[in-house]
Protein backbone atom coordinates (compact mmCIF):
# COMPACT_ATOMS: atom_id res chain seq x y z
CA UNK A 1 0.00 0.00 0.00
CA UNK A 2 1.04 3.29 -0.85
CA UNK A 3 1.23 6.79 1.79
CA UNK A 4 -2.47 7.83 0.55
CA UNK A 5 -4.21 4.44 1.64
CA UNK A 6 -2.78 4.36 5.04
CA UNK A 7 -4.05 8.39 4.75
CA UNK A 8 -7.40 7.13 3.48
CA UNK A 9 -7.82 4.63 6.06
CA UNK A 10 -7.11 7.51 9.00
CA UNK A 11 -9.28 9.01 7.95
CA UNK A 12 -11.91 7.36 7.94
CA UNK A 13 -10.75 5.91 11.26
CA UNK A 14 -10.66 8.99 13.02
CA UNK A 15 -14.18 9.62 11.67
CA UNK A 16 -15.82 6.93 12.88
CA UNK A 17 -14.29 7.65 16.30
CA UNK A 18 -15.96 10.88 16.05
CA UNK A 19 -19.17 9.59 15.37
CA UNK A 20 -19.42 7.01 17.81
CA UNK A 21 -18.30 9.88 20.66
CA UNK A 22 -21.07 12.19 19.75
CA UNK A 23 -23.65 9.33 20.67
CA UNK A 24 -21.13 8.99 24.05
CA UNK A 25 -23.93 12.13 26.26
CA UNK A 26 -27.18 9.84 24.54
CA UNK A 27 -26.17 6.69 26.25
CA UNK A 28 -27.19 7.52 30.01
CA UNK A 29 -28.88 4.47 30.73
CA UNK A 30 -29.45 0.57 30.18
CA UNK A 31 -32.23 1.09 27.98
CA UNK A 32 -30.37 3.80 25.45
CA UNK A 33 -26.80 2.18 25.32
CA UNK A 34 -28.01 -1.71 25.19
CA UNK A 35 -31.28 -0.77 22.69
CA UNK A 36 -30.66 2.70 21.33
CA UNK A 37 -33.92 4.08 23.33
CA UNK A 38 -36.31 1.64 21.70
CA UNK A 39 -36.86 4.54 19.05
CA UNK A 40 -34.15 3.79 16.40
CA UNK A 41 -36.09 4.32 12.62
CA UNK A 42 -36.42 0.40 11.04
CA UNK A 43 -34.46 1.37 7.87
CA UNK A 44 -31.42 2.40 10.26
CA UNK A 45 -31.68 -0.78 12.28
CA UNK A 46 -32.12 -2.93 9.02
CA UNK A 47 -28.93 -1.43 7.52
CA UNK A 48 -27.54 -2.06 10.81
CA UNK A 49 -28.73 -5.47 10.93
CA UNK A 50 -26.91 -6.15 7.25
CA UNK A 51 -23.95 -5.01 8.39
CA UNK A 52 -23.99 -7.23 11.90
CA UNK A 53 -24.56 -10.01 10.06
CA UNK A 54 -21.82 -8.80 7.33
CA UNK A 55 -18.15 -8.68 8.31
CA UNK A 56 -15.09 -9.15 6.34
CA UNK A 57 -15.41 -12.42 6.78
CA UNK A 58 -17.75 -12.48 3.52
CA UNK A 59 -14.43 -11.79 2.06
CA UNK A 60 -12.10 -13.84 3.29
CA UNK A 61 -14.35 -17.05 3.58
CA UNK A 62 -17.16 -16.70 1.14
CA UNK A 63 -14.35 -15.18 -1.16
CA UNK A 64 -12.08 -17.83 -0.96
CA UNK A 65 -14.76 -20.21 -2.07
CA UNK A 66 -15.55 -17.97 -4.89
CA UNK A 67 -12.17 -18.67 -6.04
CA UNK A 68 -11.41 -21.77 -5.80
CA UNK A 69 -15.26 -23.43 -6.84
CA UNK A 70 -17.20 -19.77 -8.43
CA UNK A 71 -20.88 -19.40 -8.09
CA UNK A 72 -21.66 -21.50 -5.36
CA UNK A 73 -20.01 -18.98 -2.30
CA UNK A 74 -23.45 -16.84 -4.31
CA UNK A 75 -25.70 -19.66 -3.47
CA UNK A 76 -24.43 -20.22 -0.56
CA UNK A 77 -25.12 -16.49 0.62
CA UNK A 78 -28.19 -16.27 -0.75
CA UNK A 79 -29.38 -18.58 1.76
CA UNK A 80 -29.00 -15.63 3.88
CA UNK A 81 -31.73 -13.29 1.84
CA UNK A 82 -34.29 -16.46 2.38
CA UNK A 83 -33.48 -16.08 5.83
CA UNK A 84 -33.94 -12.83 6.12
CA UNK A 85 -37.03 -12.48 4.35
CA UNK A 86 -38.76 -15.18 7.05
CA UNK A 87 -37.23 -13.69 9.82
CA UNK A 88 -38.97 -9.87 9.02
CA UNK A 89 -42.50 -11.65 8.08
CA UNK A 90 -42.65 -14.22 10.97
CA UNK A 91 -40.18 -13.65 13.80
CA UNK A 92 -38.50 -10.20 14.58
CA UNK A 93 -42.46 -9.19 15.06
CA UNK A 94 -42.61 -11.77 17.64
CA UNK A 95 -39.88 -10.02 19.36
CA UNK A 96 -40.64 -7.00 19.07
CA UNK A 97 -44.20 -7.96 20.83
CA UNK A 98 -42.12 -8.97 23.91
CA UNK A 99 -41.19 -5.87 24.94
CA UNK A 100 -37.72 -6.73 26.24
CA UNK A 101 -34.73 -5.33 26.24
CA UNK A 102 -32.43 -8.24 25.37
CA UNK A 103 -33.44 -12.17 24.89
CA UNK A 104 -31.91 -12.49 28.28
CA UNK A 105 -34.42 -10.68 29.81
CA UNK A 106 -36.96 -12.57 27.69
CA UNK A 107 -35.72 -15.97 28.78
CA UNK A 108 -35.90 -14.31 32.73
CA UNK A 109 -39.38 -13.30 32.38
CA UNK A 110 -40.66 -16.28 30.40
CA UNK A 111 -38.53 -19.44 31.98
CA UNK A 112 -37.33 -17.66 35.50
CA UNK A 113 -33.69 -16.58 36.79
CA UNK A 114 -32.06 -20.28 36.51
CA UNK A 115 -32.96 -20.91 33.12
CA UNK A 116 -31.64 -17.49 31.67
CA UNK A 117 -28.13 -17.87 34.00
CA UNK A 118 -27.08 -21.21 32.29
CA UNK A 119 -28.22 -19.54 29.13
CA UNK A 120 -26.23 -16.74 29.65
CA UNK A 121 -23.27 -18.55 30.46
CA UNK A 122 -23.48 -20.88 27.53
CA UNK A 123 -24.38 -17.78 25.09
CA UNK A 124 -21.31 -15.87 26.17
CA UNK A 125 -18.72 -18.82 26.07
CA UNK A 126 -19.74 -18.80 22.32
CA UNK A 127 -19.50 -15.37 21.88
CA UNK A 128 -16.20 -14.80 22.63
CA UNK A 129 -15.94 -17.52 19.71
CA UNK A 130 -18.05 -15.61 17.36
CA UNK A 131 -16.40 -12.68 17.74
CA UNK A 132 -12.75 -13.81 17.56
CA UNK A 133 -14.41 -15.08 14.14
CA UNK A 134 -14.99 -11.56 13.06
CA UNK A 135 -11.58 -9.80 14.00
CA UNK A 136 -9.32 -12.59 12.12
CA UNK A 137 -10.47 -12.22 8.69
CA UNK A 138 -10.33 -8.14 8.57
CA UNK A 139 -6.44 -8.78 10.61
CA UNK A 140 -6.09 -11.10 7.80
CA UNK A 141 -6.75 -8.99 5.25
CA UNK A 142 -4.66 -6.07 6.92
CA UNK A 143 -1.43 -8.75 7.13
CA UNK A 144 -1.61 -9.18 2.96
CA UNK A 145 -2.14 -5.52 2.51
CA UNK A 146 0.35 -3.71 4.23
CA UNK A 147 2.87 -6.32 5.56
CA UNK A 148 1.48 -5.74 9.24
CA UNK A 149 1.57 -9.25 10.94
CA UNK A 150 -1.56 -10.99 11.58
CA UNK A 151 -1.16 -10.61 15.47
CA UNK A 152 -0.22 -6.68 15.39
CA UNK A 153 -3.38 -6.24 13.14
CA UNK A 154 -5.56 -8.26 15.48
CA UNK A 155 -4.31 -6.48 18.69
CA UNK A 156 -4.40 -3.33 16.75
CA UNK A 157 -8.13 -3.87 15.48
CA UNK A 158 -9.55 -5.34 18.59
CA UNK A 159 -8.40 -2.31 21.21
CA UNK A 160 -9.90 0.05 18.24
CA UNK A 161 -13.68 -2.17 18.53
CA UNK A 162 -13.56 -2.08 21.94
CA UNK A 163 -13.21 1.82 22.70
CA UNK A 164 -15.68 2.59 20.36
CA UNK A 165 -18.53 0.46 21.07
CA UNK A 166 -17.63 1.48 25.53
CA UNK A 167 -18.22 5.15 23.87
CA UNK A 168 -21.86 5.04 22.32
CA UNK A 169 -23.87 1.86 23.23
CA UNK A 170 -26.00 0.54 20.39
CA UNK A 171 -27.01 4.05 18.61
CA UNK A 172 -23.35 4.73 17.78
CA UNK A 173 -23.22 1.25 16.33
CA UNK A 174 -26.18 1.48 14.30
CA UNK A 175 -25.71 5.09 12.89
CA UNK A 176 -21.85 3.96 11.92
CA UNK A 177 -23.54 0.95 10.46
CA UNK A 178 -25.19 2.82 8.00
CA UNK A 179 -21.95 5.17 7.24
CA UNK A 180 -19.66 1.85 7.06
CA UNK A 181 -22.48 0.77 4.31
CA UNK A 182 -22.43 3.68 2.34
CA UNK A 183 -18.61 3.73 2.49
CA UNK A 184 -18.20 -0.18 1.71
CA UNK A 185 -20.99 -0.07 -0.93
CA UNK A 186 -18.84 2.73 -2.72
CA UNK A 187 -15.92 0.61 -2.38
CA UNK A 188 -17.18 -2.18 -4.61
CA UNK A 189 -19.23 -0.11 -6.87
CA UNK A 190 -15.61 1.41 -7.91
CA UNK A 191 -13.68 -2.20 -7.95
CA UNK A 192 -15.66 -4.44 -10.24
CA UNK A 193 -15.45 -2.44 -13.67
CA UNK A 194 -11.60 -2.17 -12.68
CA UNK A 195 -11.33 -5.95 -11.77
CA UNK A 196 -12.92 -6.51 -15.55
CA UNK A 197 -10.82 -4.28 -17.16
CA UNK A 198 -7.87 -6.60 -15.80
CA UNK A 199 -8.49 -9.99 -17.45
CA UNK A 200 -10.14 -8.05 -20.80
CA UNK A 201 -13.42 -7.73 -19.93
CA UNK A 202 -16.86 -9.28 -18.96
CA UNK A 203 -16.59 -11.93 -22.36
CA UNK A 204 -13.27 -12.77 -21.91
CA UNK A 205 -13.84 -13.84 -18.07
CA UNK A 206 -16.43 -15.67 -19.51
CA UNK A 207 -14.61 -17.63 -22.02
CA UNK A 208 -11.85 -17.96 -19.39
CA UNK A 209 -13.73 -19.20 -16.06
CA UNK A 210 -13.29 -22.92 -15.13
CA UNK A 211 -15.66 -25.38 -16.14
CA UNK A 212 -18.13 -25.78 -13.86
CA UNK A 213 -17.40 -22.52 -12.03
CA UNK A 214 -20.72 -21.55 -12.37
CA UNK A 215 -23.03 -24.25 -11.13
CA UNK A 216 -25.37 -24.06 -8.13
CA UNK A 217 -23.65 -26.21 -5.86
CA UNK A 218 -19.94 -27.52 -6.07
CA UNK A 219 -17.96 -30.59 -3.86
CA UNK A 220 -18.88 -30.66 -0.13
CA UNK A 221 -21.94 -27.46 -0.48
CA UNK A 222 -24.30 -29.73 -2.22
CA UNK A 223 -27.96 -29.48 -2.68
CA UNK A 224 -28.07 -30.79 1.58
CA UNK A 225 -25.70 -28.77 2.63
CA UNK A 226 -27.40 -25.46 1.24
CA UNK A 227 -30.94 -26.76 2.42
CA UNK A 228 -29.24 -26.71 6.12
CA UNK A 229 -27.83 -23.92 5.89
CA UNK A 230 -30.85 -22.04 4.89
CA UNK A 231 -32.38 -23.44 7.97
CA UNK A 232 -29.62 -22.18 10.24
CA UNK A 233 -28.99 -19.18 9.14
CA UNK A 234 -32.84 -18.57 9.50
CA UNK A 235 -32.30 -19.54 13.39
CA UNK A 236 -29.43 -17.63 13.49
CA UNK A 237 -30.66 -14.91 12.13
CA UNK A 238 -33.83 -14.85 14.06
CA UNK A 239 -32.48 -16.04 17.44
CA UNK A 240 -28.55 -14.61 18.11
CA UNK A 241 -29.16 -12.50 20.66
CA UNK A 242 -27.30 -9.06 18.95
CA UNK A 243 -29.65 -9.41 16.14
CA UNK A 244 -32.59 -9.73 18.43
CA UNK A 245 -31.77 -6.32 19.45
CA UNK A 246 -32.59 -5.06 15.86
CA UNK A 247 -35.60 -5.74 16.47
CA UNK A 248 -36.40 -4.86 19.86
CA UNK A 249 -34.62 -1.37 19.52
CA UNK A 250 -37.35 -0.08 17.11
CA UNK A 251 -41.03 0.65 17.92
CA UNK A 252 -43.26 -1.62 16.77
CA UNK A 253 -43.54 -4.83 15.14
CA UNK A 254 -44.67 -3.54 11.78
CA UNK A 255 -41.00 -1.83 12.04
CA UNK A 256 -39.42 -4.94 13.07
CA UNK A 257 -41.20 -6.75 9.97
CA UNK A 258 -39.27 -4.15 8.04
CA UNK A 259 -35.85 -4.26 9.39
CA UNK A 260 -35.95 -8.20 8.53
CA UNK A 261 -37.69 -7.57 5.13
CA UNK A 262 -34.46 -4.63 4.36
CA UNK A 263 -31.74 -7.38 5.22
CA UNK A 264 -33.77 -10.18 2.55
CA UNK A 265 -33.74 -7.39 -0.35
CA UNK A 266 -29.91 -6.38 0.57
CA UNK A 267 -28.78 -9.67 0.11
CA UNK A 268 -30.76 -10.77 -2.48
CA UNK A 269 -28.69 -8.86 -5.05
CA UNK A 270 -25.15 -8.10 -2.39
CA UNK A 271 -23.92 -11.82 -2.88
CA UNK A 272 -22.97 -11.30 -6.66
CA UNK A 273 -21.18 -7.85 -6.08
CA UNK A 274 -19.17 -9.04 -3.06
CA UNK A 275 -18.02 -12.45 -5.15
CA UNK A 276 -17.47 -11.25 -8.53
CA UNK A 277 -13.75 -9.90 -7.64
CA UNK A 278 -12.25 -12.81 -6.23
CA UNK A 279 -14.11 -15.21 -8.89
CA UNK A 280 -12.10 -12.62 -11.74
CA UNK A 281 -9.22 -12.87 -9.95
CA UNK A 282 -9.17 -16.94 -10.37
CA UNK A 283 -9.21 -15.64 -14.30
CA UNK A 284 -6.14 -13.51 -13.84
CA UNK A 285 -4.21 -15.72 -11.78
CA UNK A 286 -5.57 -19.26 -11.30
CA UNK A 287 -2.25 -20.58 -9.04
CA UNK A 288 -3.37 -19.70 -5.72
CA UNK A 289 -3.70 -23.19 -3.11
CA UNK A 290 -4.73 -23.92 0.14
CA UNK A 291 -4.86 -21.51 2.82
CA UNK A 292 -4.21 -18.73 -0.06
CA UNK A 293 -7.54 -18.50 -1.64
CA UNK A 294 -8.63 -16.45 1.46
CA UNK A 295 -6.51 -13.87 -0.26
CA UNK A 296 -7.98 -13.68 -3.38
CA UNK A 297 -10.60 -10.78 -2.79
CA UNK A 298 -7.82 -8.45 -1.77
CA UNK A 299 -5.15 -9.66 -4.37
CA UNK A 300 -7.57 -8.46 -6.80
CA UNK A 301 -7.89 -5.12 -5.10
CA UNK A 302 -4.26 -4.40 -4.43
CA UNK A 303 -3.90 -5.68 -8.95
CA UNK A 304 -6.63 -3.09 -9.89
CA UNK A 305 -6.89 0.07 -7.54
CA UNK A 306 -5.15 2.72 -7.59
CA UNK A 307 -3.77 4.47 -4.52
CA UNK A 308 -6.34 5.55 -1.98
CA UNK A 309 -8.90 3.02 -3.16
CA UNK A 310 -7.26 0.06 -1.84
CA UNK A 311 -7.17 1.98 1.43
CA UNK A 312 -11.20 3.06 0.89
CA UNK A 313 -11.75 -0.77 0.14
CA UNK A 314 -9.53 -1.51 2.95
CA UNK A 315 -11.37 0.95 5.28
CA UNK A 316 -14.73 -0.27 4.19
CA UNK A 317 -13.73 -4.12 4.93
CA UNK A 318 -12.09 -2.71 8.24
CA UNK A 319 -15.08 -0.70 9.22
CA UNK A 320 -17.97 -3.73 8.13
CA UNK A 321 -16.10 -6.35 10.28
CA UNK A 322 -16.06 -3.60 13.21
CA UNK A 323 -19.70 -3.47 12.98
CA UNK A 324 -19.75 -7.36 12.94
CA UNK A 325 -17.58 -7.66 16.31
CA UNK A 326 -19.13 -4.32 17.98
CA UNK A 327 -22.82 -5.64 18.05
CA UNK A 328 -21.63 -8.59 19.63
CA UNK A 329 -19.29 -6.74 22.31
CA UNK A 330 -22.60 -4.65 22.80
CA UNK A 331 -24.93 -7.28 23.28
CA UNK A 332 -22.20 -9.50 25.29
CA UNK A 333 -21.22 -6.68 27.66
CA UNK A 334 -25.65 -5.82 27.76
CA UNK A 335 -26.16 -9.47 28.75
CA UNK A 336 -22.84 -9.55 31.22
CA UNK A 337 -24.31 -6.39 32.92
CA UNK A 338 -28.24 -6.57 32.87
CA UNK A 339 -28.60 -9.95 33.31
CA UNK A 340 -25.45 -11.08 35.87
CA UNK A 341 -24.28 -7.81 37.39
CA UNK A 342 -27.75 -6.48 37.95
CA UNK A 343 -28.99 -9.44 39.87
CA UNK A 344 -25.81 -10.13 42.17
CA UNK A 345 -25.85 -5.92 43.02
CA UNK A 346 -29.57 -5.14 42.59
CA UNK A 347 -29.16 -1.64 44.40
CA UNK A 348 -26.56 -0.52 41.91
CA UNK A 349 -27.67 2.31 40.51
CA UNK A 350 -27.38 3.21 36.51
CA UNK A 351 -23.81 5.39 36.87
CA UNK A 352 -22.55 1.79 38.58
CA UNK A 353 -23.96 -0.04 35.30
CA UNK A 354 -23.03 2.27 32.81
CA UNK A 355 -19.41 1.42 34.41
CA UNK A 356 -19.79 -2.15 34.60
CA UNK A 357 -21.38 -1.75 30.80
CA UNK A 358 -18.33 0.04 29.82
CA UNK A 359 -15.64 -2.34 31.52
CA UNK A 360 -17.36 -5.42 30.17
CA UNK A 361 -17.16 -4.40 26.71
CA UNK A 362 -13.43 -4.38 27.27
CA UNK A 363 -13.25 -7.34 28.66
CA UNK A 364 -15.06 -9.74 26.33
CA UNK A 365 -12.89 -7.71 23.47
CA UNK A 366 -9.69 -8.82 25.03
CA UNK A 367 -10.85 -12.55 25.05
CA UNK A 368 -12.42 -12.04 21.23
CA UNK A 369 -8.13 -10.49 20.70
CA UNK A 370 -7.40 -14.41 22.21
CA UNK A 371 -9.76 -16.56 20.13
CA UNK A 372 -8.66 -14.56 17.21
CA UNK A 373 -4.92 -15.04 17.59
CA UNK A 374 -5.48 -19.15 18.46
CA UNK A 375 -8.01 -19.36 14.87
CA UNK A 376 -4.94 -20.06 12.47
CA UNK A 377 -4.39 -23.51 14.63
CA UNK A 378 -7.74 -24.21 15.03
CA UNK A 379 -7.67 -25.65 10.31
CA UNK A 380 -8.28 -22.11 9.08
CA UNK A 381 -11.07 -19.42 8.92
CA UNK A 382 -13.39 -21.20 6.82
CA UNK A 383 -12.78 -24.29 9.22
CA UNK A 384 -13.75 -22.21 12.42
CA UNK A 385 -16.81 -20.36 11.07
CA UNK A 386 -18.44 -22.92 9.58
CA UNK A 387 -17.82 -25.70 12.18
CA UNK A 388 -19.20 -22.88 14.59
CA UNK A 389 -22.18 -22.42 12.86
CA UNK A 390 -23.27 -26.27 12.77
CA UNK A 391 -22.21 -27.23 16.58
CA UNK A 392 -24.01 -23.80 18.71
CA UNK A 393 -26.07 -22.05 16.33
CA UNK A 394 -29.26 -23.72 15.95
CA UNK A 395 -28.95 -25.44 19.13
CA UNK A 396 -28.78 -22.03 21.13
CA UNK A 397 -31.16 -19.87 18.72
CA UNK A 398 -33.72 -22.57 17.57
CA UNK A 399 -35.77 -23.38 21.20
CA UNK A 400 -36.14 -19.42 21.90
CA UNK A 401 -37.85 -19.27 18.21
CA UNK A 402 -39.90 -22.02 19.09
CA UNK A 403 -40.47 -20.83 22.15
CA UNK A 404 -42.56 -17.48 20.42
CA UNK A 405 -44.83 -19.41 18.88
CA UNK A 406 -45.32 -21.83 21.77
CA UNK A 407 -46.84 -22.07 24.90
CA UNK A 408 -45.90 -25.75 25.61
CA UNK A 409 -42.42 -25.73 26.18
CA UNK A 410 -41.37 -24.91 29.92
CA UNK A 411 -37.64 -23.53 30.90
CA UNK A 412 -36.59 -27.49 31.10
CA UNK A 413 -37.62 -28.38 27.59
CA UNK A 414 -35.52 -25.61 25.76
CA UNK A 415 -32.78 -25.61 28.37
CA UNK A 416 -32.45 -29.31 28.03
CA UNK A 417 -32.94 -29.27 24.05
CA UNK A 418 -29.91 -26.81 23.69
CA UNK A 419 -27.44 -28.70 26.29
CA UNK A 420 -28.18 -32.25 24.81
CA UNK A 421 -27.68 -30.80 21.31
CA UNK A 422 -24.89 -29.32 21.90
CA UNK A 423 -23.23 -32.17 23.75
CA UNK A 424 -24.34 -34.70 20.56
CA UNK A 425 -22.75 -32.44 17.81
CA UNK A 426 -19.98 -32.15 20.39
CA UNK A 427 -19.34 -35.99 20.39
CA UNK A 428 -19.58 -35.97 16.75
CA UNK A 429 -17.30 -33.26 16.25
CA UNK A 430 -14.39 -34.21 18.24
CA UNK A 431 -14.69 -37.59 19.69
CA UNK A 432 -16.05 -39.58 17.01
CA UNK A 433 -13.11 -38.63 14.43
CA UNK A 434 -10.51 -39.65 17.04
CA UNK A 435 -12.28 -42.94 19.15
CA UNK A 436 -13.28 -45.00 16.11
CA UNK A 437 -12.19 -42.59 13.10
CA UNK A 438 -15.88 -41.97 12.37
CA UNK A 439 -16.69 -38.12 11.03
CA UNK A 440 -19.66 -36.35 9.42
CA UNK A 441 -19.07 -34.18 6.00
CA UNK A 442 -20.17 -30.91 6.10
CA UNK A 443 -23.23 -31.13 5.00
CA UNK A 444 -23.99 -33.85 6.85
CA UNK A 445 -22.42 -31.61 10.02
CA UNK A 446 -24.71 -28.85 8.96
CA UNK A 447 -28.08 -30.73 8.79
CA UNK A 448 -27.64 -32.88 11.96
CA UNK A 449 -26.67 -29.23 13.63
CA UNK A 450 -30.01 -28.05 12.30
CA UNK A 451 -32.22 -31.55 12.69
CA UNK A 452 -31.46 -32.57 15.93
CA UNK A 453 -32.67 -29.96 18.11
CA UNK A 454 -35.68 -29.31 15.80
CA UNK A 455 -36.41 -33.17 16.54
CA UNK A 456 -36.22 -32.52 20.01
CA UNK A 457 -38.88 -29.86 20.10
CA UNK A 458 -41.17 -31.35 18.07
CA UNK A 459 -41.04 -34.04 20.39
CA UNK A 460 -41.64 -32.39 23.34
CA UNK A 461 -44.69 -30.38 21.63
CA UNK A 462 -45.95 -34.26 20.14
CA UNK A 463 -45.90 -35.66 24.03
CA UNK A 464 -48.01 -32.78 25.24
CA UNK A 465 -50.58 -32.98 22.82
CA UNK A 466 -50.43 -36.60 23.05
CA UNK A 467 -50.82 -36.91 26.74
CA UNK A 468 -52.94 -33.71 26.74
CA UNK A 469 -51.35 -32.03 28.99
CA UNK A 470 -50.42 -28.22 28.69
CA UNK A 471 -47.69 -26.26 30.30
CA UNK A 472 -48.43 -23.10 29.17
CA UNK A 473 -46.15 -20.72 30.05
CA UNK A 474 -47.42 -17.22 29.00
CA UNK A 475 -45.64 -14.19 28.62
CA UNK A 476 -45.73 -12.29 31.76
CA UNK A 477 -46.28 -8.20 31.84
CA UNK A 478 -43.68 -6.11 30.55
CA UNK A 479 -41.66 -4.31 33.54
CA UNK A 480 -41.48 -0.80 33.18
CA UNK A 481 -38.56 0.81 31.45
CA UNK A 482 -37.05 4.07 31.21
CA UNK A 483 -37.72 5.02 28.04
CA UNK A 484 -36.76 8.49 26.64
CA UNK A 485 -39.57 11.27 25.95
CA UNK A 486 -41.32 11.39 22.57
CA UNK A 487 -39.24 14.94 22.20
CA UNK A 488 -36.06 13.24 23.14
CA UNK A 489 -36.48 9.99 20.63
CA UNK A 490 -37.31 12.45 17.78
CA UNK A 491 -34.44 14.58 18.65
CA UNK A 492 -32.05 11.37 18.90
CA UNK A 493 -33.72 9.84 15.58
CA UNK A 494 -33.17 13.59 13.70
CA UNK A 495 -29.71 14.21 14.93
CA UNK A 496 -28.45 10.72 14.15
CA UNK A 497 -30.29 10.88 10.38
CA UNK A 498 -28.35 14.33 10.16
CA UNK A 499 -24.85 12.93 11.16
CA UNK A 500 -25.51 10.01 8.62
CA UNK A 501 -26.16 12.90 6.27
CA UNK A 502 -23.16 14.62 7.06
CA UNK A 503 -21.18 11.81 6.92
CA UNK A 504 -22.02 10.48 3.86
CA UNK A 505 -21.78 13.81 1.84
CA UNK A 506 -18.09 14.47 3.88
CA UNK A 507 -17.25 10.25 2.39
CA UNK A 508 -18.16 11.45 -0.80
CA UNK A 509 -16.20 14.33 -1.26
CA UNK A 510 -12.74 12.72 0.43
CA UNK A 511 -13.86 9.98 -2.44
CA UNK A 512 -13.26 12.18 -5.31
CA UNK A 513 -10.85 13.68 -3.77
CA UNK A 514 -8.66 10.96 -3.56
CA UNK A 515 -9.66 10.03 -7.30
CA UNK A 516 -8.47 12.79 -8.18
CA UNK A 517 -5.13 12.44 -6.31
CA UNK A 518 -4.72 8.62 -7.25
CA UNK A 519 -3.26 9.32 -10.49
CA UNK A 520 -5.12 6.50 -11.86
CA UNK A 521 -8.65 5.35 -13.49
CA UNK A 522 -10.62 7.94 -12.12
CA UNK A 523 -13.96 8.72 -13.97
CA UNK A 524 -15.73 5.75 -11.07
CA UNK A 525 -14.67 6.47 -8.58
CA UNK A 526 -15.05 10.59 -9.09
CA UNK A 527 -18.79 9.88 -10.12
CA UNK A 528 -19.37 7.45 -6.98
CA UNK A 529 -17.65 10.20 -5.46
CA UNK A 530 -20.17 12.87 -6.57
CA UNK A 531 -23.32 10.97 -6.08
CA UNK A 532 -22.85 10.33 -2.46
CA UNK A 533 -21.67 13.90 -1.71
CA UNK A 534 -24.96 14.83 -3.18
CA UNK A 535 -27.56 11.85 -1.59
CA UNK A 536 -25.52 12.59 1.95
CA UNK A 537 -26.33 16.61 1.33
CA UNK A 538 -30.01 15.85 0.28
CA UNK A 539 -30.01 13.99 3.45
CA UNK A 540 -28.46 16.35 6.22
CA UNK A 541 -30.67 19.32 4.46
CA UNK A 542 -34.01 17.54 4.54
CA UNK A 543 -33.60 16.75 7.73
CA UNK A 544 -35.11 18.84 10.96
CA UNK A 545 -32.60 19.88 13.39
CA UNK A 546 -34.48 19.66 16.59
Amino acid sequence: MEILDYITIAVFAAGIMFVGSLFSSTSKNMKSFFAGGGNVPWWISGLSLFMGFFSAGTFVVWGSIAYSMGFVAVTIQLTMAAAGFAVGLLIAPRWNKTGCLTAAEYITRRYGASTQKLYTYIFLFISIFTTGSFLYPIAKIIEVAAGIPLSSSILILGVFCMIYVSLGGLRAVVVTDVLQFIILFAAVIIVIPLAFGEVGGVPEFLARVPEGFFTLFAGEYNWVFIVAFMLYNLFFLGGNWAYVQRYTSVRTPRDAKKVGVLFGVLYTFSPILWMLPPMIYRVFEPGLSGLENENAYLLMCKQTMPAGMLGLMLGGMIFATASSLNATLNISAGVFTNDIFKRLRPAAGETTLMKVARISTLGFGVLAIAVALLIPNMGGIVNVVISVAALTGVPLYLPLIWSLFSKNLNGRAILSTTVTSLTVNAVLKFIMPAAVGFSLSRAEEMLVGVLFPALLLAGYEIYHKLSGSRVCVPMPAAENATAPAAEDAGTDNNNSIRIIGAGAAISGCFISLIALLSGGETLVPLTTGIVLTVLGGLIFLTTKNK
